[in-house]
């Protein structure tokens, strides 16, 4: 295909034009080819699993999803079949994640971008659009002074009650050993505690008017890996600068050199599953 003057090179593949990546892409998932290396996030162990800490232990496996329902059939994703599904137990305050792990090249200007869709198990008719607390991404990193990790979510709901606001967290649960060795400790950064809101940053998401009405939403979330700093968020047409957004940081670990790994959550609010939809994540780059 020869492209017009000035035209984006991501414009030749349209799965890629409807992003904006930075110089390099790094990857680029279509749940349509499968898992991509998502995982859940298990917790940390030594010498029985019975070590881990109760939380993670309760994360299930991310599956591929057709994103069917019992009134309209197969809805399929954004693009094509499948999308990557993680859906929570029926249990308020329950959350489930999905983990990539690579590690990076150099520490320069990162950007993830996805098209993503949240609902709550459609068991009920009724509208149950305050059945999800929250959806939400963070970054693990680490370079040689410091382990560092932003965590972004959108709260939905929270005890019934309608929050719509996006909010950051820079303080985790106390670290504690694991096993007999102490080779390896735990902590729970994904605790409900200690979330805070970021400033001006409140925003209404289309829901639809039933649980198997399904809209895409496009996110983008730009970080520094050079300065280990925020830099802004956008959500649909919504973009948040964040000059002043902190994150979880502690000392650089022994084992995790370069570590650039991505987490998708989501969290429910009622004794309801909650699903969180990615019909596609590409994480770039400015190297």
């Amino acid at each position: 295909m020869t492209m017009p003057a000035g035209a984006h090179p991501t414009h030749v593949d349209p799965r890629l034009s409807r992003y904006d990546p930075l110089q390099r892409v790094i990857y680029f998932d279509d749940f349509d080819c499968g898992l991509n290396g998502w995982t859940t996030l298990v917790g940390n162990y030594e010498d029985s699993i019975e070590t881990m800490t109760r939380s993670y232990a309760r994360h299930m496996q991310p599956m591929l999803s057709q994103i069917t329902h019992w009134d309209s059939g197969t809805h399929g994703a954004f693009d094509g079949t499948y999308a990557l599904k993680i859906a929570t137990r029926a249990v308020p305050g329950e959350r489930n994640t999905a983990i990539k792990r690579v590690t990076f090249r150099k520490a320069s200007r990162i950007r993830v971008e996805t098209y993503f869709a949240f609902k709550p198990e459609a068991n009920e008719l009724k509208l149950s659009d305050l059945d999800v607390r929250s959806v939400g991404l963070l970054f693990d990193l680490q370079d040689g002074r410091q382990r560092v990790m932003p965590h972004l979510r959108y709260l939905n709901a929270l005890d019934g009650q309608r929050m719509n606001r996006w909010q950051f967290k820079q303080r985790s649960t106390p670290f504690r050993a694991i096993g007999s060795r102490s080779e390896t400790v735990t902590h729970d950064h994904l605790s409900p505690n200690d979330w805070e809101d970021i400033p001006d940053a409140g925003q209404k998401l289309c829901y639809n008017e039933i649980p198997t009405k399904i809209n895409w939403h496009y996110l983008r979330f730009d970080f520094d890996l050079a300065t280990m700093r925020w830099l802004e968020f956008q959500c649909n047409d919504q973009t948040f600068a964040c000059p002043d957004v902190g994150s979880i940081a502690i000392p650089a670990m022994p084992n995790l050199a370069c570590m650039l790994n991505l987490v998708f959550f989501c969290e429910s609010d009622t004794a309801k599953r909650s699903f969180f939809y990615l019909d596609s994540v590409l994480l770039s780059g400015e190297f």
